[in-house]
């Protein structure tokens, strides 16, 4: 690490599993291409124009998976795994909440003596399944001082040692996990999981009383915010979900950019139509600030 990286300071830095995705969709042709929570949320934060660290564990040889992060100026940092993650996302109905995910391989979980030691506002831990973090990792990241925020499928989907088919399963440490957090993202499937229900205001009001101050939860029509004790939602605006994977990787990340200068209302509303436009097509965000203006004025005033 070069001494000008290594005093650099970034807004946001995500930390988490690159991987190869392969998308088995409802109907329609099967494509294998980089994916991943810290892809699709990276990407995004950069776009909208944030000073964003990536730090992942993966195979060096696939490293050129990270070219289009820092085409964008993210500063990458490689942990070294004999292996890089590859999950396969499959798709059996047209509902795009309901999806089987197998992990093929997977680089492991992260040590605390392998993360570098960066100057960050926020470190996010996006991570695609439980083979990443442990709340020992947590407890050490907490001890450097980090303004944590997690993404809760990196530890309700868990891995089957044997079929390697992820199955959504309640974690029994949740609310020490969530009370170290300043923000939790997860779905309405991942909340039902941890909740018991699929209120999706009910189940934010649960998250909130173990003690996290914001809660974000997406569904298929929209997502909502728990934050200083009200409830915010809006709507998506999608016209198609061929590019439904990422979806909530994608509207943390923008809600996260957003809301370091915005109030919630007004960062809900920019990740809302932000993932509208993601959506719409397969793979990261590829739009520009001002077609999200434009989709805020057509869809989400």
């Amino acid at each position: 690490m070069n001494e000008e990286r290594k005093m650099k300071t970034y807004e946001i830095t995500f930390l988490g599993h690159m991987c190869f995705d392969e998308i088995i969709p409802f109907q329609g042709e099967t494509k294998v291409a980089p994916g991943s929570a810290v892809l699709c949320g990276a990407m995004v934060a950069a776009r909208v124009g944030k000073q964003v660290a990536v730090v992942t564990r993966m195979a060096q040889k696939d490293e050129e998976i990270l070219r289009p992060l820092q085409a964008l100026g993210v500063d990458t940092y490689i942990s070294p795994a004999a292996e890089t993650t590859y999950s396969v996302v499959i798709h059996p109905t047209a509902n795009p909440d309901e999806r089987r995910l197998i992990l093929r391989k997977s680089a492991g979980l992260f040590k605390l003596d392998e993360i570098p030691e960066l100057s960050t506002q926020y470190l996010h831990l996006a991570g695609i399944s439980d083979q990443e973090f442990d709340l020992e990792l947590i407890s050490g990241l907490k001890g450097r001082g980090y303004n944590l925020s997690v993404d809760l499928q990196s530890f309700v989907r868990q891995v089957d040692p044997v079929s390697r088919e992820i199955a959504f399963k309640d974690v029994p440490e949740k609310a020490a996990i969530v009370k170290e957090m300043s923000k939790v993202k997860l779905d309405i499937v991942e909340a039902k999981v941890l909740t018991g229900t699929d209120d999706l205001e009910k189940a934010a009001r649960i998250f909130e009383a173990w003690g996290c101050p914001e809660t974000i939860i997406t569904h298929a029509k929209g997502v909502l915010v728990r934050a200083g004790g009200r409830t915010y939602y809006e709507k998506f605006s999608n016209r198609s979900v061929l590019g439904r994977t990422g979806r909530g990787d994608t509207t943390f990340a923008a809600y996260l950019a957003w809301r370091m200068e915005h109030d919630v209302a007004e960062a809900l509303k920019f990740a809302a139509a932000l993932v509208s436009i993601k959506m719409e097509t397969p793979g990261p965000f590829q739009g520009t600030l001002e077609d999200v203006y434009h989709r805020i004025r057509k869809y989400h005033f």
